[in-house]
C-alpha cells in the first residue's frame, strides 16, 4: 500500500462524509431561498419609504425603523381585524376537518358501485382554479343573503376539501379491517366505528388538517374581500387596502410591517402543532 492510498474501510466512511457534506450544504441554500422572502420582508419593515424605493437598493436600513410596527398596529384596528380572521379561520378549520374525515372514512372503509369513479371526480375538482367558482359562488350567497355574513364559511367548512379527503382516505385505508370487523360483531354501526375508533386514532392527520385548512382560510385575500364589509372583514384585506397615503399610493414599509405581524399566529400555530403536521404527513398512505 502506498503512501496516498487510503485504507479499504476509510473510502466509504470518506465517501458518505462527503455526501452528507453535500447534501447538507443544498438544504442550507434551499432554507436560504426559503426563508429570504420573509428576511426581506421584515427588512422592508424597518426601513423608511425613502429607502425602500432607493435604486440601488438599500439591503439594511441606515435607521432601524422599530415605530413602524407600532404605527401599523395603530393606524387601523388590528386586532379587531385579527378577531375577524381568527373566527372565521377557527369555524372553517374545525368544520372542514370533521367532514373531511367523514367523507375520507367513506371512500376508505365503505364498498359501494362508483365509489372510485366519484372518488376521481373529488380528486378532478382539485384542478379548477378558484376563480372559476367566484361568480357563481357569490351569487349563490347572495340570492340565499349570506353576504357579509360568516355563513360561507360554515357551508364551505361542511361541505369538506377535496386535499384533505385524500389525506384520510389514505390513511384508514391503511388501518387494519379487523378493527371494523371487530366493532360490527360488537354491534356498532359506522358512525360509531368512525368517531369511536378511527377518529381517535387519526389525530396526526387532524392535526395536520386542522393546521392546512386554518392557513387557508387564514390567507385568504379574495373571498372576505368579495363577501364582506369593511367592518367585518379579515386582516388580509386590512393589510392590503387600508395601509395607503392620502392619493392612494401604499404605504410600502408599513403593509411590510404589517405583513410580518399578520404571519405570526401561522408561525406559531405550526410550531406549536408541528409534530402532529410532520407525522399526519409522513403516515399518510402508508400499510
Amino acid at each position: 500500500m502506498t503512501a496516498t492510498s487510503l485504507p479499504p474501510t476509510s473510502a466509504p466512511r470518506v465517501r458518505v462524509r462527503v455526501n452528507r457534506l453535500v447534501l447538507y450544504t443544498v438544504l442550507v441554500a434551499l432554507t436560504g431561498l426559503f426563508i429570504g422572502p420573509f428576511g426581506w420582508l421584515i427588512l422592508s419593515g424597518l426601513k423608511t419609504p425613502a429607502e425602500l424605493a432607493a435604486s440601488p437598493v438599500h439591503w439594511l436600513p441606515t435607521h432601524v425603523q422599530w415605530h413602524n410596527f407600532a404605527d401599523a398596529f395603530n393606524l387601523i384596528d388590528f386586532l379587531g381585524y385579527a378577531r375577524n380572521s381568527l373566527i372565521i379561520a377557527l369555524i372553517y378549520a374545525t368544520l372542514v376537518t370533521l367532514s373531511s374525515a367523514w367523507v375520507g372514512f367513506g371512500f376508505a372503509r365503505l364498498d359501494a358501485p362508483g365509489r372510485k369513479t366519484l372518488f376521481g371526480i373529488l380528486i378532478g375538482s382539485m384542478m379548477l382554479p378558484q376563480m372559476i367558482t367566484l361568480l357563481p359562488t357569490y351569487l349563490i350567497f347572495a340570492k340565499l343573503g349570506m353576504v357579509d355574513t360568516y355563513w360561507p364559511w360554515v357551508f364551505w367548512g361542511l361541505a369538506a376539501a377535496p386535499y384533505l379527503v385524500f389525506l384520510f382516505r389514505q390513511f384508514f385505508a391503511g388501518l387494519p379491517r379487523e378493527l371494523e370487523e371487530a366493532a360490527i360483531v360488537d354491534g356498532c354501526g359506522y358512525g360509531t366505528i368512525f368517531w369511536r375508533i378511527f377518529l381517535p386514532q387519526s389525530w396526526p392527520v387532524l392535526s395536520a388538517s386542522f393546521v392546512i385548512a386554518f392557513t387557508w382560510s387564514w390567507g385568504d385575500y379574495i373571498a372576505p374581500q368579495l363577501l364582506l364589509s369593511a367592518d367585518r372583514s379579515t386582516l388580509a384585506v386590512a393589510v392590503m387596502t387600508t395601509y395607503v397615503t392620502s392619493a392612494g399610493t401604499p404605504v410600502a414599509n408599513l403593509q411590510a410591517a404589517a405583513s410580518v405581524m399578520y404571519v405570526v399566529p401561522i408561525l406559531l400555530i405550526f410550531l406549536i402543532a408541528q409534530r402532529g403536521f410532520v407525522t399526519g404527513m409522513s403516515t399518510t398512505g402508508l400499510k
